[in-house]
């Protein structure tokens, strides 16, 4: 399941997709993609590790648009996300990532916060959404 570590079944005993009262809630997705690759990271020459919020934003909404595909759904559906930056000097980038990811639809509403640390040192973004499960948003 992209957005999700699937190595470790101990790590990720939850559901990732829950339907309830007309809504479909997913869990905090991030960029990671099903062969377990991050986009958005860069090793630079000196060994430090560069992690960009625009590629990881948008790697996030890849994920949540195939989990949503898989309930017949688009990002036209989801009324709600919350995100989590570990830096909010990525907001610049975060932002033009969500900007992209509902150019031309209904953007839901949203929470932004700041958090110390996500699961793996190579995220710095991780959304979670929730959409209605029929009509649109």
């Amino acid at each position: 399941m992209p957005g999700h570590r699937t190595d470790n079944p101990d790590l990720t005993r939850y559901a990732t997709t829950r339907t309830a009262g007309g809504l479909l809630f997913i869990a905090g997705i991030s960029a990671r993609r099903a062969d377990n690759t991050i986009p958005g990271v860069r090793t630079l020459a000196n060994g430090a590790v560069e992690l960009d919020a625009l590629t990881q934003t948008l790697g996030c909404f890849d994920n949540l648009q195939i989990l949503l595909q898989a309930h017949a759904l688009d990002l036209a559906h989801v009324v709600d996300v919350t995100c989590f930056l570990v830096n909010m000097n990525d907001y610049g980038g975060f932002v033009d990532g969500f900007n992209q990811a509902f150019s031309g639809i209904n953007p839901p509403t949203r929470t932004t916060v700041a958090v110390h640390q996500l699961p793996d040192p190579l995220l710095n973004v991780e959304i979670k959404a929730i959409a209605a499960t029929s009509g649109s948003a």
